[in-house]
């Protein structure tokens, strides 16, 4: 891809290498001042300690000394120690993961248009190791995801290292298909999508309910295709050989690749996100077309 003179978004959380604190507001030394605040605030010596407390905390951020941690049980770190060192290449993916999210703000802002919407854009959250969401704590281990009930995308970008190594799926093209998989999660639910498909999965059964999921899925697969198609017809983003590798990355995660891997044979009744060839093709037809009207796997005969 030609991507190094293109747009960064602004729309990134780099957690990678913090301590994610995010949801460990009930525990540690916080979780205990909650609990009595309300009788220190009822005497003059509760007050006076909380002044007190006040003045160490920002006396100490002032200095440069950074005591929430302490609070939340852990250690206390220096703010003047900067950010996690991070390796040329490490610096690198991320600025390619800026690029890619900022290309698909501005097809999506046009898709959006065209339909008489407003598209709000996603943040992406880069992490390492594991990450809060407003969808629960998660791993790394389960791979990049999106969370609706905060519209943001999370990804380890470890991931990439098993896209090339473990799925036989290297390339920059295919590490741009995860991405603009992802955010199509973030369209279907601006567009009540994914809502929809939550509300008919509570009256099914569970393989009922995992087909809708594999339809899901694939219209994400399909948004992704018409993302490339875009970022290659009106900006020229592709190099030969691109494609290629996105239909590569996209076989390599089917369902039925990934079962007959992990458990030596297909269940199909258990997919969730579609085989091999169906995510192909899903991809293919957005990539080709770039008609959001034609992604609608819900509608379609055949998957």
């Amino acid at each position: 891809m030609r991507w190094q003179s293109g747009r960064r978004s602004s729309n990134i959380e780099d957690r990678r290498g913090s301590s994610d604190a995010q949801g460990m507001i009930g525990g540690g030394g916080i979780g205990i001042l909650l609990r009595v605040l309300p009788f220190l605030l009822r005497t003059k010596v509760g007050r006076i300690i909380l002044g007190l407390g006040a003045a160490v905390f920002f006396g100490a951020k002032m200095m440069g000394i950074d005591l929430l941690p302490l609070l939340q049980g852990g250690a206390v770190k220096s703010s003047s120690s900067g950010s996690p060192q991070l390796s040329k290449a490490d610096q690198e993916l991320a600025e390619f993961v800026a690029v890619v999210l900022a290309d698909t703000e501005t097809t999506w802002h046009q898709q959006f248009q065209k339909l008489n919407k407003t598209y709000q854009e996603p943040k992406l959250v880069l992490f390492s190791g594991s990450v809060s969401s407003a969808c629960g704590r998660a791993g790394a281990s389960m791979g990049p995801f999106y969370c609706p009930a905060d519209q943001k995308v999370y990804i380890d970008l470890s991931f990439y290292r098993d896209l090339k190594t473990r799925h036989n799926a290297p390339g920059d093209f295919a590490q741009a298909y995860v991405i603009a998989h992802e955010v199509g999660h973030h369209v279907q639910t601006l567009l009540g999508i994914s809502k929809q498909v939550h509300a008919q999965k509570a009256k099914v059964s569970k393989e009922a309910g995992n087909a809708l999921s594999v339809k899901q899925e694939l219209q994400a697969d399909c948004f992704a295709g018409l993302w490339g198609h875009t970022a290659h017809i009106d900006r020229k983003l592709l190099e030969p050989g691109d494609l290629e590798e996105a239909l590569v990355a996209a076989s390599a995660i089917g369902d039925d690749r990934l079962q007959k891997q992990s458990q030596g044979h297909v269940v199909p009744e258990s997919f969730t996100h579609g085989s091999s060839e169906q995510r192909v093709r899903w991809f293919k037809k957005g990539f080709e077309s770039g008609d959001i009207r034609l992604c609608d796997t819900f509608s379609a005969k055949t998957l």
